[in-house]
């Protein structure tokens, strides 16, 4: 049931079991609680009221995201979300993973599950690159703390690369490169040294970057990118 919604680009594997297990999830008109339930030819699947039909093409873009919208397919309080962007891609696209509202920067959409579900998965450790501007000075202290690991409420984080790109007077622009994804990751680790990030921008995941791509916009990965984040 998960591969059958992931390919019908409603969303990731993962998502797709808790949508499944929620009771959000009917075949021919009945809830399906299993998410090992084998989607037969013929079966009529509905996602949350919605008829499904599996992609039959996937297709991978790289959206620069800008503040104020919500990595969502949709926001219940009507916020505006990253589909806002994408209006015109004619297949059911999805991000891949999550930025809050006030960070900026790469996001990967796609269609296809799988890709989705390998590349959120803990076990994907593939590099994800940060600019932040955070507050005050860092450190010799800090900053071997944050290369270390941090305590950032009941979990540590793995070591991290950490490098000064300009100190200001009463800011530091600083480039971060981290493995891991918890849920607002980097201003929690800025915060457990005593900074707070003011700005915040991922500039790329693995080898995929954003290059001279503007704000808003968007554009498709290139067949050697997608290649890339998969091998590792």
């Amino acid at each position: 049931m998960n591969k059958y919604i992931a390919r019908a680009g409603a969303a990731s594997r993962r998502k797709a079991d808790e949508l499944t297990a929620n009771g959000n999830v009917k075949v021919n008109g009945k809830a399906i609680l299993t998410p090992g339930y084998d989607v037969k030819e013929g079966d009529i699947v509905e996602v949350n009221g919605r008829r499904l039909s599996p992609e039959s093409r996937s297709v991978y873009y790289v959206l620069n995201k800008p503040k104020g919208y919500i990595t969502s397919v949709s926001d219940e309080r009507g916020r505006p979300t990253v589909m806002d962007l994408v209006g015109d891609v004619e297949e059911r696209i999805f991000p891949v993973g999550r930025l809050d509202s006030e960070t900026t920067g790469l996001l990967i959409m796609t269609n296809d599950g799988d890709f989705a579900y390998r590349m959120t998965h803990p076990h994907h450790e593939v590099w994800k690159v940060y600019r932040a501007k955070v507050s005050g000075v860092l450190s010799r202290e800090r900053l071997a703390a944050l290369r270390r690991g941090v305590d950032i409420g009941g979990y540590t984080t793995a070591p991290a690369e950490v490098q000064i790109v300009r100190q200001g007077q009463r800011s530091v622009l600083v480039e971060i490169r981290i493995r891991e994804g918890k849920n607002r990751q980097i201003r929690k680790m800025f915060a457990a040294v005593g900074n707070k990030v003011l700005e915040l921008e991922r500039t790329a995941i693995g080898d995929v970057r954003l290059y001279n791509l503007k704000q808003g916009h968007y554009r498709k990965m290139k067949r050697e990118e997608i290649d890339s984040l998969m091998k590792s």
